[in-house]
């Protein structure tokens, strides 16, 4: 079944998580990436350790792999007879490297003009654009780390939030810039940075700030919109959200914890009511919430419809009944050969459905393939590899 990218080419140089992610929801709408990984050994991020181990599995599955020396005229030749049939490029390499390489934007523009250009980069455009960034070193600028930890703690996030949104956002920027090239013949250069995105995952705290007039509190100290929207501990000590937020919602809470006392006291009658008198009702729900099994706390809180979960770890993903039924976990091969299940594309047209199977490009596995069809000799390919050109 043809996917909405279907027939286009992307070539990708990129590394890490920012640029492989644009590639990722690329290539599951149905493009043809490629990926320019370096000679001798490949995208560094193959062998990352620690948490690293996810990056490449996660975010380059199905995708086509060539070893490509980008400093030698002949790998340089390689690109260019690409280009010749690529729609869109996306880099995320430090900040003027496809310059010197000659391979920019304004170097290549004129050449190829149908093509859609994406830069992802630390910032864009200003005083900090030479700087090099970081996933966690724009939580830290933005103020994200300060609102996800304590108090005096700033704490990043449990995962890299903005090297995937800003990969989203480029994702978006290349559809737009195709949509526009549909009209126009022409591509065009489209941007995306982490500090921008990471400030743009800010923007309701900062109208927070614009119209309390007050410095904005890290979440853990917040004072919540809903006085129950938080964690608690069961009788079995386990952990547990629970928040409701209407009076529906109230009323049915009270109903299945056999609370009718709390739904009958008048300082209780509103959400706003509940916070102010959060000092000594907070702590009364906490603990009548501890005399249950989490097991218990978990069907009272579905029979109330209310938004509640347990406290997950990611590997119970796997598991989840959610994700298996709905099709969100794609079979998917990993460079040892062991079969797991990852997440798809977190949405759905109905012109098509995402239930494929996914493998990892070993590296250069794809550069005899795409070479042949680029019209080179097998006897100039070998001596290619010899001389470290591709891979």
């Amino acid at each position: 079944m043809n996917k909405p990218l279907t027939g286009l080419r992307v070539l990708e140089f990129t590394h890490a998580v920012l640029g492989p992610a644009t590639g990722l929801i690329l290539c599951d709408l149905g493009a043809e990436v490629i990926r320019i990984e370096p000679v001798p050994d490949g995208d560094p991020t193959r062998k990352l350790k620690g948490f690293g181990m996810g990056y490449f599995p996660f975010f380059n599955r199905n995708k086509k792999s060539i070893g490509v020396n980008l400093k030698d005229p002949r790998g340089l030749d390689v690109i260019h007879k690409l280009l010749e049939s690529t729609d869109m490029l996306v880099e995320n390499y430090a900040p003027s490297t496809m310059d010197r390489l000659k391979l920019g934007y304004e170097e290549l523009a004129s050449h190829y003009p149908q093509l859609v250009y994406c830069q992802l980069k630390g910032f864009l455009p200003g005083p900090y654009q030479h700087r090099t960034a970081l996933d966690e070193v724009v939580q830290m600028m933005s103020g994200l780390a300060y609102m996800t930890g304590p108090v005096g703690q700033p704490l990043r996030a449990g995962a890299s939030v903005v090297d995937i949104t800003t990969g989203m956002m480029g994702a978006m920027g290349i559809l737009v810039a195709l949509r526009e090239r549909d009209t126009t013949g022409k591509g065009q250069l489209v941007r995306s940075a982490l500090f921008e995105t990471a400030a743009f995952l800010m923007g309701h705290h900062m109208a927070y700030a614009a119209v309390s007039k007050e410095p904005v509190p890290p979440m853990p100290a917040r004072v919540s919109a809903w006085a129950i929207y938080h964690q608690f501990e069961t009788s079995d000590n386990q952990r547990v959200f629970i928040g409701v937020t209407s009076d529906k919602q109230w009323e049915k809470f009270c109903q299945v914890f056999e609370q009718q006392d709390w739904l009958n006291d008048a300082r209780l009658k509103t959400n706003n009511d509940r916070i102010t008198e959060r000092d000594w009702f907070l702590p009364a729900v906490r603990e009548m919430i501890s005399k249950y099994a989490l097991s218990d706390v978990l069907v009272k809180c579905e029979q109330a419809e209310l938004p509640f979960s347990p406290i997950s770890h990611p590997e119970d993903l796997f598991h989840d009944e959610q994700l298996i039924q709905s099709g969100s976990l794609i079979p998917t091969t990993l460079p040892n050969g062991d079969l797991t299940q990852l997440p798809s594309l977190p949405f759905r047209l109905e012109s098509f459905d995402w239930a494929e199977s996914a493998s990892l490009p070993t590296y250069a596995e794809h550069t005899q393939e795409v070479l042949s069809h680029l019209g080179y000799a097998q006897d100039t390919i070998e001596l290619m590899k010899n001389d470290g050109v591709v891979g």
